[in-house]
């Protein structure tokens, strides 16, 4: 995970050690360290036989009055190791840990002026204050000691003031913070960080003492940041990833019959020998070619493609790691690259692509973790990683849509889970089988493929059709509440307007199901188009996806057939708000601007209206909106502006999810166009602009 992946990371799936300090006083710059102690925290919970205990000698007598604090002596430091020696200790087995303690900026400052006395760099940790979390939680407390914190809590803590009993003591008071830290919206380390931080100006005594600031780590020279970094790189070989045997064109060939060989091979660049007079093999790649008939025109294509290929071809040993050919890459600007073996010998062709493509089914494979996760925790660890896989895709300027999509089929997968976890439950309850058989399915975006960050639940059962007495209709309430519990604690909200299974209007059998859509379809209330929306989406991910696939399959021929129902859907994705107003400049509320109501839901509303129409069965807006442009030769060139301005919003989105994410700012689909580049701002408005063209599309007055 990329350091700043951490963010996105609720803390109870968090890593932790709690750490503390003794010392020879309460001055952090010029006291010294006698005692340091730790426990880890995995999962939102203390692992009390993981510890860290050491005593330190400070190399300086200890006061009299601080031994009557922590009960150590000049005599029980006087075979102990010195700081540095006690620290490395420490630090080999804290590892690159997120710490928390209890008024941790004192321990902080008082290890920084020792590692500057024993001349070490002192790389500060990312690190929680849980003083300052139990302020946010109990602001009315007699005061903020870790005493009075723990006994209301009801934690005793033994050996008050020695480090290891003082950090689990910290560690249990966190673990217990931790749920009413959620309540209150605090859910992921940035999110604690950012609280903190407002708490921290309501408690600077602690600053005015010399204390360090908890928080993250600005990335810069000296500081760390506590993750792990990506480790692709350094784990796959060039030769892993290469195309071989490589590919030549022929220098005298025509450019157009090079072209076509590219075509046919599915490749994206040819090598080329020597030329006449010798030299050293070229390259030719499809840029190439486009720049060349840019330059030259059409007859580009008759001249030889030698004329056009670039020399020398830049090559990179197959045994090489994968990290050295993204450097050498990057620094030149290119974007393949020879293979050669130990004799210096052309054995295969390494494009970005390839290197992309690996990257990709690392992502993917976060769904194998998903299906080895067998606690709410562990499945909010794994989920928690998503945000880093999302990261590196968006660096590396992967569509947005195609990112959508791998989020999507994780939430799919952990929504899977989260249900077969929450069968398990109820089977180590003694309860029996499921009684009959159900589906689950995924709804809304999850179901189109198009999840971003800020995702919720939605969900639904469809229970086969049977007598359920009492006791299987309380079978299926329960399993959905705690499908949905699972899914909330993993970090995908509860949704706000009950999409859940454990809504019983969401957990029906097949007739009810046919019944409520059959209302939808003839009712004219908003709500009706909401749900119906949201359920044309759906798509099984545990059970008998036959119960599903049955009754989309009724409900979308059902939908076909009432022109007056589509009439409704039509005008509903034709309604939506101006977003450029005065002088080109976009419309916000406050400094934001919501994508998804200003141009996402039109879009796949107005997708989801042609599908309908036309009986296209495809479940994405991209594939919906491809395939109408079939059916109309007219609007080919409208419709390809909206799948492309679909593009720009949800990179848009995503990348405003990622810098919120990093700031602790609760997620949604609101950007602020004044943190983005003027191109990109440029482009943002081109994509608003093109929304208006959806009344063209489905022949609807244009509504505003």
């Amino acid at each position: 995970m990329h350091g700043e992946g951490f963010s996105g990371v609720a803390l109870d799936s968090l890593d932790l050690v709690s750490l503390d300090t003794e010392t020879t006083g309460l001055d952090p710059t010029n006291d010294r360290v006698v005692e340091i102690g730790a426990v880890r925290l995995s999962a939102g919970r203390v692992v009390h036989d993981e510890t860290f205990s050491r005593l330190v000698n400070p190399a300086v007598p200890i006061p009299p009055q601080a031994s009557q604090i922590h009960s150590i002596t000049d005599a029980d430091v006087a075979d102990a190791p010195g700081f540095a020696d006690a620290m490395g200790a420490y630090a080999a087995w804290s590892g690159e840990a997120v710490i928390i303690g209890y008024a941790i900026g004192f321990d902080l400052a008082v290890l920084s002026a020792e590692h500057e006395r024993a001349g070490l760099v002192w790389r500060p940790p990312r690190s929680l204050d849980v003083r300052e979390l139990a302020a946010i939680v109990a602001p009315n407390l007699p005061e903020q000691s870790l005493d009075v914190t723990a006994s209301w809590l009801g934690i005793e803590i033994a050996d008050r003031h020695r480090a290891l009993p003082d950090a689990v003591a910290t560690a249990r008071v966190f673990a217990d913070l931790v749920p009413k830290l959620r309540e209150r919206g605090i859910i992921t380390l940035a999110q604690a960080e950012r609280a903190c931080r407002v708490q921290k100006e309501r408690m600077s005594e602690s600053t005015a003492v010399g204390w360090q600031s908890s928080g993250p780590v600005e990335q810069g020279a000296g500081t760390r940041v506590y993750a792990r970094i990506d480790s692709f790189p350094y784990r796959h070989r060039v030769a892993d990833m290469m195309s071989a045997p490589p590919k030549f064109a022929q220098n005298e060939t025509r450019l157009k019959d090079t072209l076509t060989m590219m075509v046919n091979s599915e490749v994206s660049s040819l090598f080329l020998p020597p030329g006449a007079s010798g030299g050293a093999p070229g390259i030719i790649t499809e840029r190439d070619v486009m720049r060349a008939i840019e330059a030259h025109g059409g007859g580009a294509l008759d001249q030889a493609t030698g004329d056009f290929g670039k020399r020398p071809l830049v090559t990179i040993d197959h045994d090489e790691f994968a990290y050295r050919a993204l450097v050498r890459m990057a620094k030149g600007g290119f974007r393949h690259l020879g293979v050669i073996d130990g004799s210096g010998d052309l054995v295969g062709a390494l494009s970005a692509r390839d290197l992309l493509r690996q990257r990709a089914d690392d992502a993917i494979s976060l769904g194998d973790e998903i299906e080895s996760a067998t606690t709410p925790a562990e499945l909010g660890r794994v989920w928690s990683q998503l945000t880093s896989v999302t990261r590196a895709l968006v660096d590396e300027d992967v569509d947005a849509r195609d990112i959508a999509a791998i989020i999507s089929r994780e939430l799919q997968a952990l929504t899977r889970r989260a249900c077969e976890i929450a069968e398990t439950e109820l089977a180590a309850q003694g309860r029996a089988a499921p009684p009959v058989p159900y589906a689950l399915m995924v709804l809304g975006s999850g179901g189109r493929g198009e999840s971003l960050l800020a995702m919720d639940q939605d969900n639904a059962l469809v229970i086969a059709d049977g007598q359920l007495d009492d006791a299987a209709q309380q079978w299926f309430a329960d399993l959905g509440q705690r499908l949905t519990d699972i899914l909330d604690h993993a970090g995908v909200a509860y949704c706000k307007g009950g999409v859940m299974a454990s809504n019983p209007a969401w957990r029906m059998d097949q007739t009810s199901w046919r019944a409520t859509v059959e209302t939808w379809i003839n009712g004219s209330r908003p709500q009706d188009l909401l749900n119906s929306d949201i359920f044309f989406d759906a798509r099984a991910v545990y059970g008998d996806a036959g119960l599903v696939e049955g009754l989309r399959a009724d409900s979308i021929d059902a939908a076909r057939n009432s022109r007056t129902f589509l009439k409704f859907l039509a005008l509903n994705a034709s309604r939506f708000d101006d977003s450029i107003g005065w002088f080109g400049r976009i419309k916000t509320d406050g400094e934001r601007i919501d994508l998804k109501a200003r141009g996402i839901m039109p879009l796949f509303s107005a997708a989801r209206v042609l599908a309908l129409k036309h009986g296209i069965t495809a479940h994405s807006t991209l594939d919906r909106l491809q395939a109408a442009k079939a059916e109309s030769e007219t609007l080919q060139t409208k419709l390809d502006n909206l799948i492309e301005a679909h593009r720009v919003l949800l990179r848009q989105i995503l990348c405003q999810q990622l810098r919120d994410i990093d700031r602790g700012i609760a997620l949604s689909n609101k950007i602020n166009p004044a943190e983005i580049s003027n191109l990109e701002k440029q482009e943002l408005k081109w994509a608003l602009q093109r929304i208006p063209s959806i009344h063209e599309v489905l022949d609807t007055p244009l509504i505003d």
